[in-house]
């Protein structure tokens, strides 16, 4: 009998690359550190590249449409109200799979009761998490520690580490990598019960690239027409003198931040009365890690965001932890569960994630805001003026290149893992 694929971490991504990896035959264990599973934060965005992934893992139209909704429409506003440039999503633009706005803990949770149904209870350890790791010829041991202090071993095939943006795994594999990052931009996240704007089903970004607001629905609305919002808001301070605060994320009063965005009101919206009604908000940085060299060191690989944490910008870190999970499995298919494996999805995506990475610092999609302001600091009669339109066109073209989600290019790409494909 073989050892597991041993997978450090049960987030997005660890559950991702577990049911792939059950799909295929291989057998799997997740360690993750969380005593108890629970539907933690708010909304996230699964681009098509990774909707597509999650149908062919077998969580469908049904699965997701319990957890969010269908995105219709990707829209920037500038400073005063009026629209910048907006397009269709999913499969109202032409894609053979939708974009969905979820609600992250409850897709979460639809993840994890997939992998326990799937893999058995037995295969995912809570409580634990692992410290570190040494590696043979033969296998890899990972060192665990468990809530309750103890520490064990685990003998593995392979090690994968999910295990998020402070990795324990990635700190053993580059001792010398400067850890967080974080850029200046303070995000307020939460969820807000109200009317959708735009289709009903619209991500919007309002304001510029220094000062904005994020919303979107992650449920489809109820009978009286209001839906669960939602929103982020942003502003960039100087970070020279670096978080301040103790923690990433914490619950934080609306009072706090809501003079920030006084003046983000138009007649189709009122942010600061939409922010008086929230019923959750939560400080965090808009933090991310340096480009990696290599996510691979012999039996030990990296993948989401303890490969490469992103800013969020794109709406694509979710989205891209998944493609990692099926890239991994494609890869195993290949050149079985060994650290050719390994090597080939690091040779596949590190590079050009690495370049994702770094084109998200810059703003990512929402660089048309820093466009703006530099023209015309984010106040115009006629975008066209402004930025014509094939500028525009351009340059999110080049970003879905860039993200994976290039229209023409994922509708004719062949599944990543083909229907029915087992490991020998």
């Amino acid at each position: 009998m073989t050892d597991p694929v041993l997978i450090a971490g049960g987030g997005i991504g660890g559950l991702s690359l577990a049911l792939t990896l059950h799909q295929i035959g291989v057998e799997a264990r997740v360690i993750e550190a969380a005593r108890e599973m629970k539907p933690l934060g708010v909304g996230v965005n699964l681009q098509p590249n990774a909707v597509r992934e999650l149908y062919d893992m077998g969580l469908g139209a049904d699965v997701l449409g319990a957890v969010g909704l269908p995105a219709r429409e990707w829209a920037l506003v500038g400073l005063n109200g009026r629209e910048v440039y907006a397009e269709p999503r999913g499969t109202l633009a032409g894609y053979r799979w939708p974009q969905y706005a979820v609600h992250r803990g409850a897709f979460h949770m639809a993840l994890y009761e997939a992998a326990r149904e799937r893999l058995g209870a037995d295969a995912i350890t809570l409580g634990a998490r692992v410290a570190g790791y040494a590696q043979d010829a033969g296998g890899v041991t990972a060192q665990v520690s468990h809530a309750d202090g103890s520490r064990s071993e685990l003998r593995g095939a392979l090690l994968v580490a999910a295990d998020g943006i402070h990795s324990g795994v990635r700190a053993q594999m580059h001792p010398d990598d400067p850890g967080v990052q974080w850029g200046g931009a303070i995000m307020w996240r939460g969820t807000v019960r109200a009317k959708p704007l735009r289709t009903g089903a619209s991500f919007v970004g309002l304001g510029t690239h220094r000062h904005r607001m994020v919303i979107y629905p992650i449920s489809e609305p109820d009978a009286e027409g209001r839906a669960l919002i939602n929103w982020i808001a942003e502003v960039t301070v100087d970070p020279s003198h670096g978080w301040q605060q103790e923690g990433w994320f914490r619950p934080v009063e609306i009072a706090e931040f809501i003079h920030h965005f006084d003046a983000f009101r138009y007649d189709w919206l009122d942010v600061p009365e939409m922010l008086a009604q929230a019923d959750c908000a939560y400080e965090n940085p808009m933090i991310d890690r340096e480009p990696l060299p290599t996510w691979v060191e012999g039996r030990v690989a990296l993948m989401g965001d303890a490969a490469h944490a992103m800013y969020p910008t794109g709406s694509n870190g979710a989205s891209q932890a998944i493609v990692d999970a099926r890239t991994i499995g494609a890869a195993m298919l290949a050149h079985g569960v060994t650290p050719e494996a390994l090597a080939a999805y690091d040779a596949k995506l590190c590079a050009p994630v690495s370049q994702l990475q770094t084109r998200n610092r810059g703003a990512g999609p929402f660089g048309l805001l820093n466009l703006l302001d530099e023209r015309c600091g984010g106040v115009f009669e006629d975008i066209d003026t402004v930025i014509p339109p094939e500028e525009r066109a351009a340059f999110m073209a080049g970003y879905k290149a860039a993200a994976g989600f290039a229209m023409e290019a994922l509708n004719a790409a062949p599944p990543t893992i083909p229907p029915g494909a087992r490991l020998a």
